[in-house]
């Protein structure tokens, strides 16, 4: 795998396993800032709900029930920021949209100085989707629960991709 170079909006992170997942949303959770979008993509059964639900997770309850929002399409959560203030984390899944002016209604661009938004299947919304947008993309690897995961930012990620840095999970 590349090393992650600071000057680089980009990362990639393989997981042996779904601890290794659990440890790396624990590391980008405390990363996240209001306004931020993650948007998560990769194929059906790579683990987006997985690192979603521990990033809810580590912002929140450990023990918190977090039920994949294929059907609710939104779920909202209180989370604790990594500076001590509370927001809101808000995790959709828009597999089931089938046009990106449905997105509207979701109230996914509601308080965004309070929330981060996690949203499965991003590419569904078109452009609908605002915030400081850090792509996340889990790909199959070569054991059944190792997996890639490639960050690529916008500039208001450059830094904070460094942090999150480059290694074998």
């Amino acid at each position: 795998m590349p090393d992650m170079e600071p000057e680089s909006p980009e990362a990639a992170i393989v997981v042996a396993d779904h601890s290794g997942t659990d440890r790396l949303a624990v590391r980008l959770s405390r990363l996240l800032r209001p306004g931020d979008l993650i948007a998560l993509s990769g194929d059906l059964g790579a683990g987006k709900t997985a690192f979603a639900r521990a990033v809810v997770r580590a912002l929140g309850r450990a023990d918190q029930d977090v039920p994949s929002p294929t059907f609710t399409l939104v779920q909202d959560y209180d989370a604790t920021w990594p500076d001590g203030t509370l927001g809101v984390l808000r995790h959709a899944d828009l597999y089931r949209i089938g046009d990106p002016s449905e997105v509207d209604e979701l109230g996914l661009d509601d308080d965004p100085d309070r929330t981060v938004l996690l949203v499965e299947w991003p590419d569904r919304a078109g452009s609908a989707l605002q915030g400081a947008r850090l792509d996340v993309t889990l790909s199959f690897c070569d054991t059944p629960d190792s997996r890639l995961f490639t960050f690529k930012g916008d500039e208001s990620w450059r830094l904070r991709l460094a942090g999150l840095g480059s290694a074998k999970t």
